[in-house]
């Protein structure tokens, strides 16, 4: 069967593919030692009987072995793209469940590997294992079902976008950031309100979503990333050897700079300098601001003025996660930086505000 939602009635029941990666959503407690273990997720339905009610089309399939998402590194993210296109002609949707540590960093790097997407990539999981009466992770896969199924009146998916489903909250999956390590709203996206909030009714904000230039296109996968990037996270004290070995470390092709507010970093001599002898070396420098809301604005203060001089892109709100993503994609698409810092401050995903 060849699922297309473009060519279906909105009354068509959906066909959905639900990916298990890792993570606390799939454990159930070991009534022997009372520990945590994984379960064999192809139960989902029997520990979620609500999802029978729609009465779609519900597949799973795990990752063997499953993953931690603390141990989430890109070849997971290279796996997912390659079994969602593997399938894409046979479902309308895919949902990822996906341990929260690092959901963002997997739903950003996937919003910039597949290129035009038509269907629906939901990230989601639980703060909570599936099998505790007070689980949140019921609740977050149903919604998620739900949205993934969803289309407009002319039959198109609702949401073509990567996205992650948390605590009724529907976000763009490159905007988001975990913010809580012990409560159910454990996902934040401060700079884009969410695209959808469930409800009593699950409420759209259409205005927001993104739509493909042509429903009727294959997306484009790119599966090819190169991980050569350090993080520098600016905080009094830092000292010159600490700057000089992310900044030029010889391995490093590009730096994300964590600077203070809206994108301002330390004046003094010899902190400029080294950026100046980073940015001489060809490498990338991307400034990203350690706010959790707010944009990188390199024009207001004379601190930030001094590092656009020196050849710092300016990375205006994007969050760190989404940020190391789109440097992963990019380098590994371009050899040449110069294309890589052009596109750098394009908004390629929905991910920046631009």
């Amino acid at each position: 069967m060849i699922a297309n939602s473009r060519h279906y009635p909105s009354d068509r029941k959906a066909s959905l593919l639900m990916i298990y990666t890792g993570g606390t959503i799939g454990m159930k407690q070991d009534p022997s030692d009372l520990t945590l273990k994984p379960f064999n997720f192809e139960q989902i339905l029997e520990e979620v009987p609500e999802l029978h009610k729609f009465a779609y089309r519900i597949d799973s399939v795990s990752f063997d072995p499953i993953i931690d998402s603390s141990d989430i590194e890109p070849a997971s993210w290279m796996d997912l793209a390659s079994m969602i296109r593997e399938n894409y002609d046979s479902y309308d949707g895919f949902i990822i469940l996906h341990g929260t540590d690092t959901m963002s960093y997997s739903a950003s790097a996937l919003s910039f590997m597949i290129e035009g997407l038509t269907k629906p990539v939901i990230f989601t999981g639980s703060q909570l294992p599936i099998g505790v009466p007070r689980t949140d992770g019921k609740e977050n896969l149903i919604s998620s079902v739900e949205i993934a199924a969803a289309k407009d009146p002319s039959g198109h998916a609702r949401v073509p976008e990567v996205c992650v489903c948390f605590d009724n909250m529907l976000m763009r999956g490159n905007r988001t950031s975990k913010i809580n390590a012990d409560n159910f709203r454990a996902f934040r996206s401060e700079n884009l309100p969410p695209l959808a909030e469930a409800g009593i009714y699950i409420r759209y904000n259409d205005g927001l979503i993104r739509k493909p230039d042509d429903w009727n296109r294959q997306p484009v996968f790119h599966t090819a990333l190169d991980t050569r990037v350090s993080i520098l996270k600016l905080h009094p004290g830092i000292t010159p050897q600490v700057v000089r070995d992310i900044l030029c470390g010889k391995e490093t092709r590009a730096v994300i700079i964590e600077t203070f507010g809206s994108g301002n970093a330390p004046s003094r001599p010899w902190f400029i300098s080294m950026i100046k002898e980073a940015a001489a070396m060809d490498k990338i420098l991307l400034n990203v601001t350690q706010c959790l809301a707010g944009s990188v604005n390199m024009d207001i203060y004379a601190n930030g003025k001094i590092l656009k001089e020196a050849g710092v892109v300016c990375g205006y709100d994007c969050t760190t996660e989404s940020a190391l993503a789109k440097l992963f994609h990019l380098m590994g698409k371009y050899k040449e930086n110069r294309e890589v810092r052009e596109l750098l401050e394009e908004n390629l995903r929905g991910e920046i505000s631009k």
